[in-house]
């Protein structure tokens, strides 16, 4: 009998690596394409926003090595032992993803905790509230980063390139944050019934000399985030510490963002650059920045539209708000969200129409309420 294993093939191979790394590959094409039309000079040096990529690999790194030793799994299911329903558990597993994205960014958040709320579902026999779990775990994630600098990638890029303080950040974006708490709250108290529910114990021990020394690194990430450590600092500390301490860390970190960022930065820096797609974009968002923005992330995602974006208008405000608002809509809306749907049809993949059906309802309900509000209160 032939045991031995087939090797894929290069071009399987190459269609694998498209699949995990799409909107990658499409900002690389974009920025090959408009390299073409803005050919290659000094001028591209100043395209990249060089604090937002190292703080972006430190922050990763760090939840990356916060992860490898089970701190993220571990907090959340003493959390969630705490409650004894159906409705109260979701409601954890919901605000654990939310507090989760303003610490350690909305894709890290869904990538820890997600596999939580599977596990607390299968195993109590509650599969039935499986895609709106995740569904508002995925809306938590992408609106409870927007109160952080650091809690959503294009926070990290605007609060870095118009150089906002602190306190005016929060300010801005606690309005639209509120209301996201109130409605993902009462979401869940709706849909999700008060049912009796019990998690199996499971003994999980940390070290405790890679737990504090996990932590100091992520304190330093977050003094960076803020200003007040030189970011050059964290590049050469992070990695040199991880590289003794974990190197599986280092290889998790999710490079292919990094590498998004690095296209696109290229895609808006050449965009800018050309007249006619200058004059078109800053008249749109003369208009209204607010809702281009937001409309913009419904076809490119939040993180490009904060990034091409950006060129072409100082009303930071406005934009800060649709890029983050405008994360839930569709499903490429925001990186994150790709992230849920992946998780969601690996564990069911005979629910993928209904998944995407109650995803969009969800979501677009959600859209339609923040921005409405948030144009209420510049009324006012």
């Amino acid at each position: 009998m032939n045991t031995a294993v087939e090797t894929p093939s290069f071009g399987t191979k190459c269609r694998a690596f498209v699949k995990k790394n799409a909107v990658m590959c499409i900002a690389l094409i974009a920025a090959i394409v408009t390299s073409i039309i803005v050919p290659v000079d000094k001028a591209y040096l100043d395209y990249f926003d060089y604090k937002t990529l190292t703080c972006l690999f430190c922050v990763l790194a760090v939840v990356c090595a916060l992860k490898n030793i089970n701190f993220f799994y571990m907090l959340a299911r003493k959390v969630v032992q705490l409650f004894k329903t159906a409705r109260m558990s979701v409601l954890a597993l919901v605000y654990i993803t939310f507090i989760g994205s303003m610490l350690i960014a909305n894709d890290m958040a869904l990538l820890t905790f997600l596999p939580l709320g599977y596990l607390v579902l299968e195993t109590t026999g509650k599969q039935k509230y499986m895609a709106f779990t995740f569904i508002v775990q995925n809306i938590a994630a992408n609106l409870g980063g927007m109160l952080t600098p650091f809690g959503n990638p294009q926070n990290l890029y605007l609060y870095s390139k118009f150089e906002i303080p602190n306190l005016e950040f929060m300010a801005i974006m606690a309005p639209p944050f509120i209301l996201s708490v109130a409605m993902i709250t009462v979401c869940c108290l709706i849909f999700v019934k008060s049912e009796p529910l019990s998690l199996s114990d499971e003994k999980i021990v940390l070290n405790p000399k890679r737990t504090v020394l996990y932590l100091l690194l992520f304190a330093l990430s977050i003094a960076i985030v803020f200003r007040g450590i030189p970011y050059w600092i964290g590049l050469i500390v992070i990695p040199v510490v991880l590289l003794f301490a974990d190197r599986k860390a280092l290889k998790m970190v999710d490079y292919g963002l990094l590498f998004t960022f690095v296209f696109f930065f290229i895609f808006a820096g050449n965009m800018a650059r050309i007249g006619v797609v200058r004059d078109l974009f800053s008249m749109l968002l003369n208009k209204s920045t607010l809702l281009f923005s937001v409309i913009s992330c419904q076809g490119i995602s939040n993180v490009p539209s904060a990034i091409l974006l950006s060129q072409f208008t100082d009303n930071y405000a406005d934009l800060l708000v649709g890029v983050n608002i405008g994360g839930v809509g569709t499903l490429i809306a925001s990186l994150a969200s790709l992230i849920t749907f992946r998780e969601y049809v690996k564990h069911n993949p005979g629910k993928t129409g209904y998944y995407v059906g109650l995803f969009s309802l969800f979501n677009f309900a959600f859209l339609i309420i923040l921005t409405g509000f948030m144009f209420l209160l510049k009324l006012f």
